[in-house]
């Protein structure tokens, strides 16, 4: 069994507990978008991941999606991005452990770092607060940006 079928298979196990737990239908809907998501590679919007179901020739409203992706938060098995007021994205929990986010203020750009040089405190006791995972969102400007504002600069100035 590959790696990513296990990865599906555990996922799937996830959801079916906590649609267990809390009393909630175990639809083909739900089952399916949570496929999609897992093999999606990073980050993805809720209108990219309705276009990778209704590829896979499943049928699905946008509301069922937004309302799958709410649940899949619930049930700690994807989490939420909002990168600026206009970005937001998801990925799957386990992806989000392994990587931080380098944002550019100016064109949007998203990168993800997985370097240990960008270290957490990750053992850091908070009082009253048990930790369940970080995330980390660096903001600043890519190299793009920074060389197109010292190219408007220099072109200004002559």
């Amino acid at each position: 069994m590959s790696a990513g079928v296990y990865a599906v298979d555990k996922m799937r196990e996830v959801l079916t507990a906590y649609l267990e737990k809390n009393a909630l239908r175990k639809t083909i809907e739900r089952y399916t978008i949570l496929e999609c998501i897992c093999r999606i590679q990073g980050h993805f919007e809720v209108e990219t991941l309705r276009r990778h179901v209704t590829e896979n020739h499943f049928r699905v409203s946008q509301a069922a999606v937004y309302n799958t992706v709410e649940l899949l938060m619930d049930a700690g098995l994807v989490v939420r991005h909002q990168f600026s007021s206009r970005i937001v994205q998801y990925e799957l929990k386990s992806a989000a452990l392994t990587h931080h986010h380098v944002i550019c203020s100016c064109c949007g750009s998203i990168r993800e770092v997985k370097t240990e040089k960008v270290k957490i405190a990750t053992n850091y006791k908070i009082p009253k607060f048990t930790s369940e995972y970080h995330s980390l969102y660096i903001y600043g400007k890519c190299s793009k940006c920074t060389f197109r504002e010292k190219f408007q600069k220099k072109k200004n100035n002559e």
